[in-house]
C-alpha cells in the first residue's frame, strides 16, 4: 500500500490553469481518507490556491495534503486553520535578469512568435521563471492546439539549454517552459517532500500527463517512483477511484 500519492496539476487534476471541477475535488477528498496527497506543479501559490486549496470540500483532511508550487521549490501545509509556507527557495535578481535575456534571445532565434497572445508570456514566480507561449491568460482551446506534441517547445528548450547552462529547463502544462535552479525538478521536489513528511520515496507514487523524456513529470519516473501517465483529468479520476478501492480493501 502507498502512503502518499503525488500529482501533477495542469492536464492531470484540472485543465490548464482551471480550478478543480467539483467531481475532482470530491475525488481528492476521497483519496485523502486513505492516503496523503501531494500536488507538485509549476504554478505559484496564488494559482494553487485558486485551482486546488479553495476548491476542496469541508470534509477533506487538509492535514494530509501537501501543496508544492513552482516545481517543489516551495511547500505549503495546512496547520492551525491556514495554509503556510514551510520553505521557499528564490532566485536572486541577477539570475532572473539572465533568464529573461535568454528567453528573449531564444524566442528570436527559434522564430516561435504566435499570431496572438493573451497576457504576459514570461512570469517571475520567485523560485521559478515560466514562459507561457500564448500568454498567461490564454484560453484552453488555443493552448491545446498550439503544441500538442511538444515539438515546438522541444526546439525552444534545446536552444535555452545552450544559453543557460547550469539551470533546469523543463516543459510543463500545455504551452509552458519552466526554469529553475540546477537540479530542481519534480524529483528534487519529491525528495524535499520525503524529508518534510517523513514518508519514504518507496511509499509514494506519482501521476502525471507529462511522464516522457523532456516532460516535467519525467523526473519522478527517473527517481524510481511508481508512476502512472494519464491523458487528462477524466483518466486521472479513474486511476484515483481504483487507488481508493484498493486501499480500502
Amino acid at each position: 500500500m502507498k502512503q502518499l500519492v503525488a500529482f501533477d496539476l495542469d492536464g492531470t487534476l484540472a485543465e490548464s490553469k482551471q480550478p478543480l471541477p467539483d467531481w475532482m475535488a470530491q475525488a481528492v477528498a476521497d483519496l485523502l481518507e486513505v492516503a496523503h496527497v501531494a500536488v507538485i506543479s509549476g504554478g505559484d501559490w496564488p494559482q494553487f490556491d485558486k485551482q486546488v486549496a479553495s476548491r476542496l470540500p469541508p470534509r477533506a483532511d487538509l492535514a494530509r495534503l501537501w501543496l508544492m508550487p513552482t516545481t517543489g521549490t516551495k511547500l505549503y501545509t495546512h496547520r492551525g486553520g491556514i495554509w503556510s509556507p514551510v520553505y521557499a527557495e528564490l532566485f536572486d535578481e541577477a539570475q532572473k535578469q539572465a533568464i529573461f535575456s535568454a528567453f528573449d534571445a531564444s524566442l528570436e532565434a527559434t522564430g516561435f512568435v504566435p499570431e496572438r497572445t493573451w497576457g504576459e508570456r514570461i512570469e517571475d514566480r520567485g523560485s521559478q521563471i515560466t514562459f507561457s507561449a500564448l500568454g498567461q491568460q490564454a484560453p484552453i482551446h488555443a493552448k491545446e492546439i498550439w503544441d500538442p506534441d511538444f515539438a515546438k517547445r522541444k526546439i525552444i528548450q534545446a536552444d535555452l539549454r545552450t544559453r543557460l547552462p547550469g539551470l533546469s529547463i523543463n516543459m510543463g502544462g500545455a504551452t509552458s517552459i519552466d526554469i529553475t535552479r540546477e537540479g530542481v525538478d519534480k524529483a528534487y521536489g519529491l525528495k524535499k517532500l520525503r524529508d518534510a513528511s517523513g514518508i519514504s520515496l518507496g511509499a509514494m507514487m506519482f501521476i502525471g500527463d507529462a511522464i516522457f523524456p523532456g516532460g516535467n513529470d519525467y523526473p519522478a519516473k527517473e527517481l524510481g517512483l511508481d508512476t502512472i501517465r494519464v491523458r487528462d483529468p477524466r483518466e486521472t479520476l479513474a486511476v484515483m477511484e481504483t487507488i481508493v478501492a484498493c486501499q480500502k480493501s
